[in-house]
């Protein structure tokens, strides 16, 4: 028979897995090792493009030629497209069109890409790394999507498969697909909570379980409040505040400020950990993620160590910014366990 792969076709980062008896395996990289493939595409003059780590290397120096978190536009229109999207991304004129009837196109040297188009060199690039792990020929794929994802951003992904030379037998909503990951399925019966915090949204999903079968009773949550949304809000109160206007619309700084938002993340959690964060119980990550979201800025963020910073491309936005820390973390006074520590 033939093998169907699995696709988490995600916000940030994608992956591709397939079933080896009764165990699922995670398809890795070949070069890297890792089973994470950055949702990230980068195209080069030539009209050439670059996939994945290799792709995510040129945002920093070419932010408008090189495209990440596409999944958020999917099936969408250009009603949908916010002002600071238009600061990221560089996008097709609708041309007079409706803005409810003109698609989203982004605008890349002389050509312009829709977001299944995008979509599909991502899906490509796991394609060939499962042909290359497997030895086989891989032609049939099931896709996760959001449980919110409406006919048309079905269809999209859909397109994109199709694009990508992959037949989709079923796209599968993220939250069974979650469920059936934790052995769930095994149940008779069951309700179950699933909470999503991705790269582009934070959502929670209802589903029934009944006779070994899923059912999404509900879906909401906000698609504009993921990881992505974090970093910007980061980039924006600890770099592109201190910058003149003309700088802060700079599409160059504005991603280079997103890197250094993401970049200190990590480093705040085990430098500065806060009270139940998801290291010290997972039980709680909830809260964690949650506190995380509502406080502006995350607590921690000013004390993140200066060694763990990366060496800046252009001095425009190199560590010195960081140096506002203060030995006391005033963001955290309630749930820090180390607010006494100074960068270096």
């Amino acid at each position: 028979m033939e093998r169907i792969v699995g696709i988490d076709l995600g916000t940030t980062n994608s992956l591709i897995a397939y079933i080896d008896g009764e165990t699922p395996r995670v398809l890795t990289d070949s070069h890297t090792g890792s089973g994470l493939l950055p949702s990230v595409v980068s195209f080069l003059p030539d009209g050439t493009s670059l996939v994945g780590a290799r792709a995510a290397l040129r945002e920093a120096a070419h932010p408008l030629t090189t495209l990440r978190s596409v999944k958020r536009f999917m099936g969408l229109g250009m009603e949908h497209v916010s002002d600071e999207d238009r600061r990221r991304y560089a996008f097709v004129p609708d041309d007079g069109q409706k803005k409810d009837q003109a698609i989203v196109r982004f605008a890349v040297h002389d050509r312009s890409y829709t977001p299944p188009e995008i979509s599909a060199a991502i899906l490509r690039d796991l394609r060939q790394r499962a042909e290359t792990a497997l030895h086989e020929t891989v032609k049939k794929v099931v896709i996760t999507v959001p449980a919110y994802f409406n006919d048309s951003q079905r269809q999209a992904t859909k397109d994109a498969g199709r694009l990508a030379g992959l037949e989709v037998i079923r796209l599968v909503n993220e939250p069974t697909a979650a469920s059936l990951a934790y052995g769930l399925d095994k149940q008779e019966e069951g309700l179950i909570a699933v909470y999503d915090f991705g790269g582009g949204t934070f959502d929670i999903s209802i589903l029934r379980l009944h006779t070994g079968i899923f059912e999404v009773l509900a879906t909401n949550g906000n698609t504009r409040l993921g990881g992505d949304d974090m970093d910007q809000r980061l980039a924006e109160r600890f770099v592109l505040s201190r910058l003149a206007e003309d700088l802060r619309n700079d599409a160059q700084v504005l991603s280079q400020a997103q890197a250094a938002a993401k970049a200190a993340k990590p480093g705040c959690r085990s430098v500065c950990p806060t009270e139940g964060s998801p290291s010290s119980s997972p039980s709680v990550a909830m809260s964690w993620s949650r506190r995380s979201t509502i406080l502006s800025p995350v607590p921690c963020f000013r004390v993140v160590r200066l060694s763990r910073m990366p060496a800046w491309p252009q001095p425009i936005l190199a560590p010195s910014f960081w140096s506002a820390a203060r030995p006391g973390c005033r963001w955290c006074a309630s749930g820090c366990r180390n607010s006494s520590v100074a960068p270096r």
